[in-house]
């Protein structure tokens, strides 16, 4: 009876209704381990965004390679909207650091909405002699190449954020890599490296326990756990606004309604006051935005990277 029910619905060129999405739970892809500002940023959302769903968003860590792995597995999904990733700098700089990538980023993902924004500040050791920006900048042209800085690895946002400063501030400095970040707050704790630029929450305890003196924060305003700390444009190089950010993204070929669907579910999130407070707890200046707009900006952001690598001599790995 099925079957002759079915044939008479296609021979009056009828179709049957498609499952209402999402009709199971939905992975949340983080492609770093879990206690990173991303991680924490995708916890904070995912319960709110799969109450907006009417399904369990569940986080799913897959940490390694400088985030390809992640981004990897994201992008080789099913584009039926229940993989999503949360996007970061790093898959708009890794193509200027990386010579094979496991994806593109421009054609293998669909972009459904910029999430958040996240500031770094420039930390010193309290013994340095520079107590502010361009005292740290004079410093650094004065013993060019000599400076070294501190990062989570080769790609992070650590790195980035440095490399970034520093061609805008015409300094050259040394960089060392590490395997995480707790490494290298200990190391600049311990006098071992000369600055890092860290996201602020990493930075904030060791900033407010006088173990480290903030110079300037990346943002484009003051921070507002920072008042008193300039932004780097008004202390020194103005014009310099840069941030690490976090989109959500699906793999290539997502149906439009389904990323409006879930666009729209993260607006609603978003404006949520718990999840805001909670975002700024974290140094997460929450964002929102169309799929059009969360392209726009991943376009910015590849540009920005392949225009600062011809300018940077960066370090590529295979």
């Amino acid at each position: 009876m099925r079957r002759l029910v079915l044939g008479a619905l296609l021979a009056m060129g009828l179709s049957l209704p498609a499952a209402a999405f999402p009709d199971r739970p939905i992975r949340l892809v983080v492609p770093y381990g879990p206690g990173g500002i991303t991680d924490i940023a995708a916890r904070i959302l995912a319960p709110k965004l799969g109450d907006e769903l009417g399904q369990q968003v569940v986080v799913d860590n897959r940490p390694g390679g400088a985030a390809m792995i992640g981004f990897g597995f994201a992008a080789r999904s099913a584009p039926d909207g229940h993989t999503l990733v949360l996007g970061t700098t790093a898959l708009a700089a890794n193509p200027v650091l990386f010579r094979t990538i496991p994806y593109d980023a421009r054609t293998d993902f669909t972009p459904v909405s910029l999430v958040g924004l996240v500031p770094t500040v420039l930390v010193v050791h309290p013994s340095s002699p520079a107590r502010s920006v361009s005292d740290f900048i004079s410093l650094a042209r004065a013993q060019q190449g000599q400076m070294n800085y501190g990062s989570a690895g080769n790609g992070s946002g650590n790195h980035l954020s440095s490399e970034m400063f520093n061609h805008a501030a015409g300094i050259q400095a040394v960089h060392v890599p590490y395997r995480g970040g707790g490494q290298v707050m200990t190391d600049l704790v311990a006098g071992r490296l000369s600055y890092v630029f860290a996201v602020l929450p990493t930075a904030h305890p060791f900033i407010t326990a006088g173990q480290l003196r903030a110079l300037g924060v990346t943002g484009a305003t003051r921070s507002g756990a920072l008042p008193q700390v300039p932004t780097i444009a008004e202390a020194a190089i103005p014009g310099f606004a840069l941030y690490e950010w976090l989109g959500l993204m699906g793999p290539a070929g997502m149906p439009p309604a389904i990323t409006s669907q879930i666009q729209q579910a993260v607006a609603r999130a978003l404006r949520d006051p718990g999840i805001a407070e909670r975002f700024r707890g974290i140094g997460v200046e929450a964002q929102g935005g169309t799929p059009d707009q969360m392209r726009a900006y991943l376009e910015g952001e590849l540009n920005r990277w392949a225009d600062l690598a011809r300018h940077v001599r960066f370090e590529v790995a295979e």
